[in-house]
């Protein structure tokens, strides 16, 4: 790997870099309205494709990138495209985070705080980056480009950039001000300035290399037969501790009977769309509604609910268990990507974050009983994974309760609303992606619309 010279590594905040590092940047920056700057190189228009563009379309956004004028065979699989037009007309395209060299340099630049352009790169007070770390591009699907720095750092590029700082960075910043453990601090980070608010970019955190993912946990533990409960307590007291430090360190509010009507009615304008997408839905509708009208009804009776910043897309996928004495740490604080900013900042019961990992127990259940963690089993499941599933649901409230006192099983209207709402949004997008997994949802919305909630309405 071609390692920053020495000269690099002695460079001042602020002073010119490479011209790749800086064509790197490009790739990240959101398009300036005035007309300052250089201009992004947007990777899903004005190229002919290559075999990485697809997967930017099917993205909807970008990645950072390099232009090369060859074409170096260790990097065929990340190439984009050549531009017909623009600054960069005629490069080749490479996703930049996939050459050993592009990922050193944003390494390198990010030890050095200052300006470059348009782009700021800031560091934690007291942080310290380590140098020459080997970089490692992570290969699992996700929403955004991450690179692993030796076995010391992860760095989050998102593919989705909107003015204003990132729901990832303000969470784990504010979070860290409160001195809570349970989510990685941030390093360092780097952002591009323009007429409005600054835009987040990236996110440098320590990588938690003792983990292991909570998915992939679950699903292990699943194959042997072994019991998940303790664990899934200690996930919710997790869960729990982390709603409390957001509360202390963020704006709360009080949502009442006008939100809780627009909330309700979001919610069944949901479900109106859903069912008539997907005709398996249909036969629960009325019943569906019935979980809506209870909450409906009580906001109407003047119950009010405490509402905070929450993680937004919480589940197993998102929680890391240490291998050493099985704490869990919670990450990816972004929220859903494809979501407006303004959406995903917005203060919301923390109910939402619970019945998201419910839900995922039941996903978890259901994979497991496929067997090799291949794909799901048939909706009717086996009475094994269902019980498992129950056990840990249990669990995870039941630590949720021992953590702040609250147990959300406590306000099953509530509870039954989201999870619905959550349930109904995974049918959708089971149907339109992957259709063998349908039966997952749809088992949890039998089990949500009661035995008796067939009907044609």
């Amino acid at each position: 790997m071609a390692k920053p010279s020495s000269a690099s590594r002695a460079r001042r905040p602020g002073a010119p870099e490479p011209a790749d590092c800086y064509q790197l940047l490009l790739g990240v920056l959101p398009p300036n309205p005035h007309g300052a700057g250089p201009p992004p190189a947007n990777r899903a228009a004005r190229t002919e494709p290559g075999p990485a563009a697809a997967h930017a379309a099917a993205n909807g956004a970008g990645e950072p990138v390099v232009a090369r004028e060859a074409a170096p065979p260790r990097l065929a699989h990340a190439l984009i495209g050549r531009p017909a037009t623009g600054p960069l007309a005629g490069a080749l395209l490479y996703e930049a985070l996939a050459d050993p060299r592009q990922a050193a340099l944003l390494l390198e630049r990010l030890r050095l705080p200052g300006t470059l352009g348009p782009l700021r790169f800031r560091r934690a007070p007291g942080a310290a980056i380590e140098a020459d770390l080997t970089p490692r591009p992570l290969a699992a699907e996700q929403s955004n480009s991450s690179v692993v720095y030796g076995d010391a750092y992860i760095l989050k590029v998102f593919r989705r950039i909107a003015p204003g700082i990132n729901p990832d960075l303000e969470v784990a910043l504010a979070l860290t001000r409160t001195g809570c453990r349970r989510v990685p601090p941030p390093t360092a980070w780097f952002e591009a300035a323009g007429a409005g608010a600054p835009a987040t970019l990236g996110l440098l955190q320590p990588y938690l290399a003792d983990c292991a993912d909570g998915w992939q946990y679950a699903l292990d533990q699943l194959a042997r037969g072994a019991d998940f409960t303790a664990a899934a307590h200690a996930l919710g007291q997790a869960t729990a501790e982390v709603h409390l430090a957001l509360a202390r360190s963020l704006p709360t509010a009080e949502i009442g009977p006008p939100q809780i009507e627009h909330l309700t009615a979001a919610m069944s304008r949901r479900l109106d769309a859903a069912a008539g997408a997907v005709p398996a839905l249909r036969p629960f509708r009325r019943a569906l509604r019935g979980a809506y009208a209870d909450l409906a009804a009580l906001g109407d009776s003047g119950r009010a609910w405490p509402a905070q910043r929450i993680h937004g897309d919480l589940h197993l996928g998102q929680a890391l268990r240490s291998t050493r004495d099985g704490r869990w740490s919670l990450i990816d604080f972004e929220g859903e990507p494809a979501s407006p900013l303004a959406e995903r900042r917005r203060l919301q019961p923390v109910v939402r974050d619970i019945a998201g990992m419910l839900r995922s127990f039941d996903y978890a259940a259901a994979v497991g009983a496929g067997g090799a963690h291949g794909g799901p089993q048939s909706a009717a499941g086996s009475r094994e994974p269902r019980e498992w599933a129950r056990r840990s649901r249990a669990a995870y409230c039941a630590g949720y309760a021992a953590a702040c006192g609250h147990d959300p099983r406590a306000e099953p209207e509530l509870l039954r609303a989201y999870e619905t709402d959550k349930a109904v949004y995974e049918v959708l997008y089971e149907a339109r992606h992957r259709p063998d997994w349908l039966p997952v949802p749809l088992s949890a919305i039998r089990r949500l619309a009661g035995p008796a909630a067939r009907d044609t309405a």
